[in-house]
């Protein structure tokens, strides 16, 4: 992940190295029972310390999908659920994982339009814009809905999961999404930096997200390149 996005809107960098890994399991290209590289390695490989590498692998070690052997090494231990920050993010890669990233195109505090389905208890919302990407590969463009009534989102606090942001600045999380997954076409606002230009048919996948009320209180589309990403879908 020598590529890792270090903005000031970017998870910190070892939440990113233990997120990636937790994709990698997730994906199948870490097995249970696999012994990492060593430490030194792979903080070359992600470029980083020792030392920052180590606090990402007590991440995995808390949620139990890391045994560390003193003098053997490190090994993967897969459970049924994968506690991520990016747990309800569906897209891989083609063969599997790659860390979410995000460009924060806009953001706008305005009236809900006539296209979008109920959800929330405020006619208005906060507009979230964003070119998305699994590792430094550009894969998607967003558009979030937040109801007004979630509260005001500051752009300077924003990160690379929304989610996470939701619980720390908001106060509420989410607990459950519903995806409807079809083709779209790709909307004008675009930037030009998307691989696919205007008009142009990709995956399209609309949710709505749940906090602890009866009703949603996010509304989300997102167009998406099928051959840079792949809808990915779990059952265990």
């Amino acid at each position: 992940m020598s590529s890792s996005r270090t903005s000031g809107t970017a998870l910190p960098l070892y939440l990113q190295i233990s997120e990636a890994l937790t994709r990698e399991i997730a994906a199948g290209r870490l097995a249970d029972g696999e012994r990492l590289a060593p430490e030194r390695q792979l903080a070359q490989t992600y470029g980083t310390t020792v030392r920052t590498l180590r606090k990402a692998l007590s991440e995995l070690e808390k949620q139990g999908m890391l045994e560390r052997i003193q003098g053997s090494g490190n090994y993967i231990r897969t459970t049924q659920t994968l506690p991520s920050v990016y747990s309800m993010f569906r897209l891989e890669l083609p063969g599997g994982g790659g860390l979410p990233t995000a460009d924060i195109l806009s953001v706008t505090a305005c009236e809900k339009p006539a296209d979008l389905p109920e959800f929330g208890s405020s006619p208005r919302g906060t507009r979230i814009r964003r070119l998305r990407y699994l590792d430094s590969t550009i894969i998607a463009v967003e558009e979030i809905w937040l109801d007004a009534s979630a509260g005001h989102v500051d752009p300077a606090q924003l990160s690379d999961s929304l989610y996470r942001y939701y619980r720390l600045q908001l106060g509420f999380w989410i607990s459950r999404a519903e995806d409807r997954v079809s083709l779209g076409t790709v909307p004008d606002w675009a930037p030009a930096q998307f691989t696919r230009p205007p008009g142009t048919t990709v995956g399209f996948i609309e949710r709505l997200s749940w906090a602890q009320e009866l009703a949603p209180v996010e509304f989300s589309r997102t167009w998406f390149d099928t051959e840079r990403a792949l809808y990915v879908q779990r059952l265990t």
